[in-house]
């Protein structure tokens, strides 16, 4: 185990629980060991996973890095919170996996990717998706002319939440707190990985691929963000990026990216590695692929010399879209008769949201343009982002 990558996890409740599982798979492996944790409240023994030995516990996380000589520190911290986290971190020379999304500006996003260049360690960004042995083949699919010209990409994401979710921290369901940016939306956080798997198969990726968004932002929920919206990304490709997504929807399933081209489609259920190929005159090919974890390419890309796969770099397209939300109109509450209450899951749900959704993303439009009686046009707020910072 001496050749283990020494960790610290900065986060270890809620999402931090599947980094606890992850980080535990990679130590079977010999790959990492855990060396810390960082939490306001320590773990219970009963919170720690068996096989995790005892890992020195700490609610400071700069001391916790040094008094442990991790190497790698995972973050999986409330947004607002992860550009000050990972500065600290790189700046003790401590390579990185931050979660998704990275930051909830576009300002913050450039002070956390630029201070970590200037130290020269590594940093990884929690899209998981990305990690899919699915996104270079339906690249590859795509130069080829599998499906003829390609014409846009659509996003789906159909989810529930019940309305506990939005109890469960300070910061869940708000887009500003204390003053500070958090921009936890639909699109922002829980279905984030739709927007950022759609732009990468567009090739849009950098902050400059972005030309414009378009947004929807709607709420059900008693929140300040939204949790039904749509976006329209213009870019640089010259081919629109449309996801959509909520969590209020009537039967949940799994969400999708959708390759639209002048002679087939491409479909990618993202958390399932799954592609079905659709031709003209062709039966369809479903196929399923692997997935390199993301933490486990960071500590490859440390030993010997792998590429990593998801950079900040590469979410800068990403970033604009956070920044596009960020700046669009608080999002609109939707009229009392356009959702309903299920008792028995105490969630809200928004009848007939389930089929706008996989429209928006069939046709690369709106929700307002598809007719939704509750989309207002009129609120629709595009931000040009050729003068961003």
């Amino acid at each position: 185990m001496s050749s283990a990558v020494p960790i610290v996890l900065a986060g270890a409740r809620g999402h931090g629980r599947w980094h606890l599982d992850n980080i535990r798979r990679l130590q079977d492996k010999g790959i990492v060991r855990l060396a810390g944790i960082c939490e306001l409240t320590p773990l219970s023994d009963d919170e720690l996973p068996e096989g995790l030995g005892a890992p020195e516990q700490s609610a400071d996380f700069g001391a916790l890095l040094d008094s442990t000589g991790a190497r790698v520190a995972v973050i999986c911290t409330p947004i607002p919170t992860h550009a000050d986290l990972a500065l600290t971190a790189a700046r003790k020379g401590v390579h990185l996996l931050l979660e998704k999304p990275p930051a909830p500006s576009y300002a913050e996003y450039r002070r956390m990717a630029d201070g970590i260049a200037e130290t020269g360690v590594a940093c990884q960004i929690g899209f998981q998706s990305l990690g899919s042995h699915a996104v270079p083949a339906i690249r590859t699919m795509m130069a080829e002319g599998a499906i003829g010209e390609i014409t846009g990409i659509g996003g789906a994401g159909a989810w529930a939440r019940p309305e506990s979710y939005y109890r469960r921290a300070p910061w869940a369901g708000r887009r500003r707190l204390n003053g500070v940016d958090v921009v936890d939306g639909a699109l922002t956080n829980p279905l984030a990985h739709a927007v950022a798997t759609a732009l990468a198969l567009n090739g849009t990726v950098r902050a400059d691929d972005v030309t414009g968004v378009e947004t929807e932002l709607l709420r059900a929920n008693d929140i300040e963000s939204d949790d039904t919206s749509c976006v329209r990304v213009g870019t640089a490709q010259d081919r629109p990026v449309v996801v959509a997504a909520t969590l209020c929807a009537e039967d949940p399933d799994e969400p999708y990216v959708v390759v639209h081209g002048d002679r087939g489609r491409i479909t990618f259920w993202y958390k399932q590695d799954r592609v079905l190929l659709q031709r003209a005159d062709r039966g369809p090919e479903e196929s399923e692929y692997g997935r390199t974890d993301l933490l486990e390419n960071l500590v490859e890309h440390l030993i010997d010399g792998t590429d990593l796969l998801v950079t900040p770099q590469v979410t800068g397209a990403f970033m604009k879209v956070v920044e596009a939300i960020r700046l669009a109109p608080d999002p609109a509450r939707l009229p009392a008769g356009a959702w309903q209450l299920l008792p028995d899951e105490q969630r809200r749900v928004v009848p007939g949201i389930d089929g706008l959704v996989a429209a928006a993303a069939d046709t690369l439009a709106l929700y307002s343009e598809l007719g939704a009686p509750w989309a207002d046009p009129a609120r629709t707020k595009e931000v040009s982002t050729d003068d961003s910072p």
